[in-house]
């Protein structure tokens, strides 16, 4: 089945329209990349948690919300080609970052089930 990279950043709100363009000019080049998918999601509904939670997870700032974002992939080898073209591709280097990346968690996943309606 397929790959996932997922990815969950802390944006700063006035950086919205920032980062969507940035997360727009990114898609052409994962796609390039041999990316089946790409979809970034604005976060209106993270509660707080008792333990732990995405607020936490990120260091959430006032002004700031959760963005969950995730790529699919066919597997993870084009996945990591991809990665791997980040330190080669000068294309990547042009892009926006607007949020701080040093908060930002990720991590790669086999999917073991998927169905859409």
């Amino acid at each position: 089945m397929t790959y996932v990279s997922a990815f969950v950043t802390p944006v700063e709100d006035a950086n919205r329209d920032e980062y969507l363009a940035s997360a727009r000019a990114a898609w052409p080049m994962f796609k390039d990349y041999g990316a089946l998918a790409m979809m970034e999601n604005w976060g209106v509904n993270v509660p707080e948690g008792k333990r732990t939670d995405l607020r936490r997870a990120v260091d959430l700032r006032d002004g700031e919300s959760v963005v969950f974002s995730w790529v699919v992939w066919p597997d993870k080898a084009t996945s990591d080609a991809c990665e791997a073209s980040m330190q080669t591709d000068e294309r990547w280097q042009t892009l926006a970052m607007p949020f701080d990346g040093t908060r930002m968690i990720y991590g790669g996943f086999e999917t073991i089930f998927s169905a859409e309606a």
